[in-house]
């Protein structure tokens, strides 16, 4: 009750607000010839999903041949125990957004060195992962959700620490067919930081952090961010009488320290479309060459599954992808996080949509997937007309 009636009178007074972070010019608008009135439907969508009580506030960044076309944040930041307005620099819990921009990047930029394949066997470098079962399974297997994994292991065996913890994952049995079913986990993307980590012989923030954020640019991209950083990062829900702000919501991340391959990535709109140019642009960012052409082609490739496509760690058309909107094309990668983030790359358009919200906040009641998918849909539809018939060719 007492957050329908914060947000019944945040709609009142805010509902509309958007704040800009640099207003994108209508030169911008006209040299690259964007729609700018179907470009603006956003602020329309965004506004609806805050008086709906989807989200209490968001931040939307499109970027279009590497020009930020709209960049706006909206309502609240946090609601309770005081109000704060959302801004465009707003820092989040990224959720399961950390298993395509962390974990799988740090497995492509392996994969790269020639430190292991598509094809490589997770027991050649965890020989405990292979018991029960278990030895087929390859990292391609993990990173397109069809080891046979179960989708989560148990709360309760996280409880003594991360080497309990991972000794009982390779303890698992198999739950579904090695290859045949794809059933989206968790548990795999614990294994693939786990694989990072033993491969590198570093922590998976700080691999993460030395060889793709800081090259990037991606200053406010990171695990268990400081106490600085806190007046800055979107509250999540509650846990007993607190609410979760700058602590990971995934309760297996918080049970490992905050550092896991399948959630505890915070990170804001800005770094997240950093990440898109890299992948827009052949693995180059400014003069930098973080990958080459061809490990962003086997990035984006597509990677049938039993029910849609995905790519090696990304989505791509799957029972997951409502958040992608109707008009990205078939190169298009994509993902979203549990607590109300979405990212679509789109290569064939040079289109990148980030939806940043914090839809758990304050009640876990929110739900944004279908809204930033409408979002996507503006956002490609606002392109020039010729980006549009590409994409729809690429399709055919």
């Amino acid at each position: 009750m007492r957050f329908a009636f914060i947000l019944s009178a945040v709609c009142g007074l805010l509902g509309g607000l958007s704040l800009p972070a640099r207003a994108t010019t209508p030169d911008v608008l006209e040299k690259l010839n964007i729609d700018s009135e179907r470009l603006g439907a956003i602020r329309r969508i965004v506004a609806e999903g805050i008086r709906s009580g989807e989200m209490p506030g968001a931040v939307v960044l499109v970027r279009y041949r590497g020009e930020t076309i709209f960049h706006e944040a909206f309502g609240q930041r946090q609601v309770t125990p005081v109000l704060e307005p959302m801004t465009t620099d707003t820092i989040f819990d990224l959720a399961s957004l950390t298993k395509p921009v962390c974990t799988a990047t740090c497995i492509h930029l392996l994969m790269e060195r020639g430190e292991l394949s598509p094809d490589t066997l997770v027991s050649s470098w965890i020989p405990d992962f292979g018991q029960r079962g278990k030895h087929p399974i390859t990292v391609k297997h993990l990173l397109t959700h069809q080891s046979g994994l179960v989708p989560d292991n148990a709360l309760s065996d996280y409880a003594d620490g991360p080497k309990v913890a991972f000794d009982k994952i390779h303890a698992l049995p198999l739950w579904k067919p090695i290859g045949e079913q794809f059933a989206y986990s968790d548990v795999n993307f614990l294994v693939l930081g786990e694989l990072v980590e033993e491969i590198s012989g570093m922590p998976l923030d700080a691999f993460a952090r030395k060889e793709i954020f800081a090259p990037l640019g991606m200053r406010d991209t990171m695990f268990t961010p400081a106490s600085e950083l806190i007046p800055r990062i979107a509250p999540t829900a509650r846990s007993g009488k607190e609410v979760l702000r700058g602590i990971v919501h995934d309760p297996r991340a918080q049970a490992l320290g905050g550092i896991a391959g399948h959630a505890g990535l915070f990170s804001t709109a800005e770094d997240l479309a950093r990440f898109a140019d890299m992948v827009i642009q052949q693995g180059r960012i400014g003069e930098k060459q973080l990958f080459k052409p061809g490990s962003i082609a086997l990035m984006v490739a597509p990677q049938p599954v039993s029910s849609g496509i995905r790519s090696l760690g990304w989505d791509k058309q799957s029972p997951y992808s409502s958040n992608k909107g109707d008009l990205l094309s078939d190169q298009a990668i994509g993902h979203g996080g549990f607590t109300g983030t979405v990212l679509w790359i789109d290569p064939a358009q040079e289109l990148t949509v980030v939806f940043l919200s914090s839809r758990l906040h304050p009640d876990g009641k929110g739900s944004v997937n279908p809204l930033a998918g409408r979002i996507a849909t503006v956002a490609a539809a606002a392109l020039p007309p010729r980006t549009a018939t590409a994409a729809n060719s690429s399709r055919q």
